[in-house]
């Protein structure tokens, strides 16, 4: 890998991630649109290592209290605290844990620029009716659920919607915001709560990525490794700061209008 790859590919990873654009759709495509090699197993793990270390770092004061009041409630039997938020993201993590796990093997078959361009398509139109939908109960005066205001049917239910994300193009932010969305949750809401389950599965994901690496012998080149992962976690810091800043103004719909362009431009490229 030259530099401009490593500094593209790293970059692309970071934004992408936590916008609802599919991070996997790009890191698949930009490749094959611009001529590159295949940046390889150990890239994704050191960019998916930045993504992770930035969502950490973003919600360090809110982890702590969650693992103690996880661990108190327990201890006590019962819910304490935030600890229904700490158990919604480890029962929220288990259906896409369980799927990314059966479906390993067969998760290249899934890399293809049309399944692509109809998942980009189809889940940024959802987004933007679940979107509308929210912005339509605001204006009844339906208060929306924040992340602390999570049941099981809620959890469950964004739980099974982050398994589809598992489809290239399907976008794992996207489609779990859009779930939050539609149970009633805000756009911010949606979106912490989003940031907040991506922790354990991109764990998952680089745990997996990890032991195929360490079982293959590829060769490793660390400077590459180190720069893309420095570059990862600082966009994706930036991204998951400004996207929750901004996102009561901007709303979905830049991010809808991006998903339909890329959708119709794949079908036109590839078909």
């Amino acid at each position: 890998m030259d530099l401009i790859q490593i500094i593209v590919l790293a970059l692309v990873q970071g934004l992408s991630e936590f916008l609802p654009i599919s991070s996997s759709a790009h890191l698949i495509l930009v490749p094959q649109l611009l001529g590159w090699p295949d940046q390889g197993l150990a890239f994704d793990v050191a960019t998916h290592l930045g993504s992770l270390s930035a969502v950490l770092w973003y919600f360090r004061k809110d982890i702590q209290p969650l693992f103690m009041d996880w661990i108190k409630s327990i201890q006590l039997k019962r819910n304490t605290g935030d600890s229904l938020l700490a158990w919604g993201v480890i029962l929220g993590t288990i259906p896409a844990g369980l799927t990314g796990f059966l479906i390993n093997d067969f998760s290249d078959q899934l890399r293809n620029p049309l399944i692509i361009a109809c998942t980009t398509i189809i889940f940024g139109l959802l987004l933007w009716y679940a979107d509308v939908r929210e912005q339509k109960q605001l204006a009844r005066n339906i208060k929306p659920r924040t992340e602390h205001q999570l049941n099981l049917k809620i959890i469950l239910f964004i739980g099974f919607a982050q398994a589809l994300a598992l489809i290239p193009g399907t976008s794992r932010s996207g489609i779990t915001i859009t779930a939050a969305l539609l149970m009633g949750m805000s756009r911010t809401a949606s979106a912490r709560f989003s940031f907040l389950l991506s922790i354990p599965l991109i764990m998952a994901a680089g745990l997996l990525k990890t032991i195929e690496l360490s079982q293959s012998a590829t060769h490793i080149p660390w400077p590459d490794m180190f720069l893309g992962t420095a570059l990862s976690a600082v966009s994706a810091y930036f991204c998951i700061h400004y996207f929750i800043k901004l996102l009561d103004s901007i709303g979905m719909l830049p991010f809808i209008i991006y998903r339909l362009f890329l959708g119709v431009f794949l079908f036109w490229l590839f078909f």
